[in-house]
């Protein structure tokens, strides 16, 4: 069955235009104008994974992005103008997994979505043999239900902030480069810069301190890069 991808923007030459793209990769696409209007159709009909405009009139995509993410962990990829580096970090930080600067190519934006989504799939159906389940102290991670808790509470993440905190708890006390971090959580073949895991970390810690705010189980090295701290 085609994974189904939505688009929403107020461009309607780039809906039309990335909707044609993905299409013809094998892709069905739903196309929503704005915020407001992605919003409902998100709610009668779920897809797989969504790319938002952050600029847009009725409701924008931090806004979108909010209210999605009171019930929803669909991975989500944000569109934004070159001048926008605050939203790209305080998207990551509400939840997004990626963004994009515009203008990009079609292509850049398919491999990204086609990266997101393998990494959603990982562990879906566990390998023979796997025993995935990684338990650190109070930290229970199971990579084949997605599920993470702490202290016998369950911390709601998105894929990538998932595979960036499975990363680091698969080896305590070992340092993580941001750049082994982001082949976890990308992909070797794609490239993000450094203030995305930073921002994605900083996401990680906030939701395991409203759960537990004595929590600092994620450790930052100057210079060199993040650890997960021996119990």
């Amino acid at each position: 069955m085609a994974q189904t991808i939505a688009l929403v923007d107020d461009d309607r030459n780039i809906l039309t235009s990335i909707s044609m793209a993905l299409e013809a990769e094998g892709y069905s696409v739903n196309t929503y104008a704005d915020g407001d209007e992605a919003l409902n159709g998100l709610a009668q009909t779920p897809v797989d994974l969504a790319v938002l405009d952050i600029k847009m009139p009725r409701m924008d995509g931090m806004e979108l992005l909010g209210k999605l993410r009171k019930s929803s962990r669909i991975p989500v990829i944000f569109l934004t103008s070159k001048d926008d580096e605050i939203d790209e970090v305080l998207g990551l930080r509400m939840g997004a997994d990626d963004y994009i600067t515009k203008p990009f190519s079609q292509r850049l934006l398919i491999e990204r979505i086609r990266a997101i989504l393998r990494r959603s799939e990982v562990g879906l159906e566990p390998a023979e043999g796997d025993t995935a389940m990684i338990q650190r102290g109070d930290l229970v991670m199971d990579p084949n239900r997605h599920l993470c808790t702490w202290r016998d509470e369950e911390v709601t993440l998105t894929v990538t902030e998932f595979l960036i905190l499975e990363a680091l708890a698969q080896r305590p006390g070992h340092v993580k480069s941001r750049d082994q971090l982001m082949d976890a959580a990308y992909g070797e073949n794609i490239y993000v810069d450094d203030r995305t895991i930073d921002s994605h970390i900083k996401r990680l810690r906030k939701k395991f301190r409203e759960v537990d705010n004595e929590f600092g189980q994620i450790e930052t090295l100057y210079g060199i890069g993040y650890r997960y701290k021996d119990a």
